[in-house]
């Protein structure tokens, strides 16, 4: 799921403005390749402590991106649809990591 939520990022912020390249397109990018960059090398580490930290890092990245898809849509870059289907995929990658917390 966190490398699909990479791709659909990708692809939405294609039509932003250009004068946001190095803007919001760079921060939305970022948090969203954040979230399975941490759950990967998290996975790596030898304690499960360390791990869950790496978790944690990926929930805050989700929050980062929930905030950012939000701004988007309010500057109109993105449309109703695009932001609640980005909003759903945040939101179920969240869940699905603190539940996997609360298993660790």
């Amino acid at each position: 799921m966190g490398k699909k939520l990479v791709v659909d990022v990708y692809k939405v912020t294609q039509s932003f403005p250009k004068e946001e390249s190095y803007g919001l397109v760079s921060q939305m990018r970022r948090a969203a390749i954040s979230i399975p960059s941490n759950i990967a090398e998290g996975f790596n580490r030898f304690h499960n402590k360390e791990y869950r930290q790496f978790l944690y890092i990926a929930i805050g990245s989700c929050a980062e991106l929930e905030t950012q898809v939000e701004i988007a849509f309010e500057l109109k870059y993105l449309g109703e649809i695009s932001k609640n289907e980005l909003l759903e995929a945040i939101d179920h990658e969240s869940r699905m990591l603190r539940n996997l917390i609360k298993k660790l």
